[in-house]
């Protein structure tokens, strides 16, 4: 299913969110900034050490990537073409990441990194929203730098009906629970990460720090 994500927030507020509106937590509360997703992309500044371009890949050295943009339809294979150009990189530095208009390649793209034991990392004012989160998840290691942001919300299908709209227990949103355990996540963990990243609607978004991100699933 693809789903549709927006590129860019702007902050309303600061808050802490209590369970509501059905979601369980396991008394996780988090004290972050709600935010309006708007469609506009905010470019970041890439490295000027760029030996080499795959999409929104930019390769710094053998060992290392730099990404900044979204995951579409073709991303995939243009990694699949930056490892056999580059098979010693190790790790993804995730500078500018807005998500992903192509949830099923972004997942993909995930699976990819994880088989190939890379590591994901966002350094300070890296920003990873929306399906990018689910890509940082897949790194062999995960790390985050203090000032590094994350952001969630729900996702919205091609119908206009997001996670709510659908029971509980059918594939699609089971689907990304199993993802969740499969990077690592317990099964309460990984429940409690798409109950929290549901609890703002698409239009949305909830910003994490790395210490929660933490929470769900261990930085290295």
């Amino acid at each position: 299913m693809k789903l549709a994500v927006a590129l860019r927030m702007l902050a309303l507020g600061v808050i802490t969110l209590a369970p509501t509106g059905g979601h369980a937590f396991d008394s996780f509360s988090v004290e972050t900034s709600i935010t309006e997703w708007v469609d506009d992309a905010v470019p970041a500044t890439a490295s000027q050490n760029t030996i080499a371009i795959f999409g929104p890949f930019r390769v710094l050295s053998p060992q290392r990537v730099e990404l900044n943009g979204s995951i579409e339809s073709d991303t995939p294979a243009q990694f699949r073409t930056l490892l056999r150009a580059f098979p010693s990189i190790r790790q993804i530095d995730m500078v500018d990441c807005p998500g992903t208009g192509d949830d099923e390649a972004n997942l993909a793209l995930a699976r990819m990194v994880r088989k190939a034991g890379i590591a994901t990392f966002v350094p300070n004012g890296g920003s990873v929203r929306s399906g990018g989160v689910e890509l940082f998840l897949a790194g062999a290691e995960r790390r985050a730098e203090p000032g590094a942001e994350f952001a969630v919300h729900s996702w919205v299908d091609e119908d206009g009906l997001e996670p709510d709209d659908y029971a509980a227990s059918d594939p699609v949103n089971q689907e990304y629970v199993a993802y969740y355990r499969e990077m690592g996540m317990s099964a309460d963990k990984a429940k409690a990460f798409y109950d929290l990243t549901n609890s703002v609607p698409h239009d949305e978004a909830l910003y994490l720090k790395p210490s929660e991100i933490a929470s769900f699933i261990p930085l290295n």
